[in-house]
């Protein structure tokens, strides 16, 4: 996956800076945390492909795995992830200008109106012949069909709210969201507005 190497530098209170990584022109952008030397999309796929982070992840949530998948065998959901973010990363890389990501992405909220400015969106992995997919990517969609992700988890529970880790996911949502309407970065052209005068474009 290409990423290219226009990058944004915002300030934000809780973050020195945060950066912005462009995925696909005009359509699809990754939040950098200060924290990550990579963005947040190629973080996930790292991890949902790494075998020791996903033993890890799931010894620790094994309870939600079994009582919500009925899972027990750690190497089948270890492979289960690896199998399900190979297709996930290949929708991504799929992406070109005529690609709608409305038909990737779905309302996180969905009892919220269409009228809501920035929307929070998910994207989830394809539903198997074992079970629906665990694998979820969370952005931020601006007008005229433009997303910036700002996270994504593997997600055991029926809520996000159940578990820290997705917990967090809706918390960088939020952030991102509060510092585009705070800097009203609405669209792309409000984006590149931004950039001229930060006079990094």
């Amino acid at each position: 996956m290409g990423v290219a190497l226009f990058k944004i530098k915002l300030d934000y209170d809780r973050y020195k800076k945060m950066n912005f990584e462009e995925i696909f022109k005009d359509k699809l952008w990754a939040v950098r945390y200060d924290s990550e030397d990579q963005n947040v999309l190629y973080k996930l796929f790292k991890d949902w492909n790494d075998v020791v982070w996903l033993k890890d992840f799931f010894e620790k949530n094994i309870d939600d795995l079994s009582a919500y998948f009925k899972i027990t065998n750690l190497n089948q959901a270890i492979y289960n992830t690896i199998e399900d973010a190979e297709k996930l990363e290949c929708l991504i890389c799929d992406i070109n200008e005529n690609s709608n990501l409305d038909e990737l992405f779905r309302h996180l909220e969905p009892q919220r109106t269409k009228d809501v400015l920035i929307e929070k969106e998910k994207a989830k992995g394809k539903y198997t012949n074992r079970h629906a997919s665990w694998l979820r990517i969370y952005a931020i969609k601006l007008t005229h069909g433009f997303y910036i992700i700002t996270g994504g988890a593997i997600k055991l529970t029926r809520t996000m709210q159940e578990r820290a880790h997705t917990l967090e996911e809706l918390r960088k949502m939020e952030e991102v969201r509060n510092f585009l309407l705070a800097n009203n970065i609405i669209d792309d052209l409000a984006l590149e507005d931004y950039l001229k005068e930060l006079n990094i474009s």
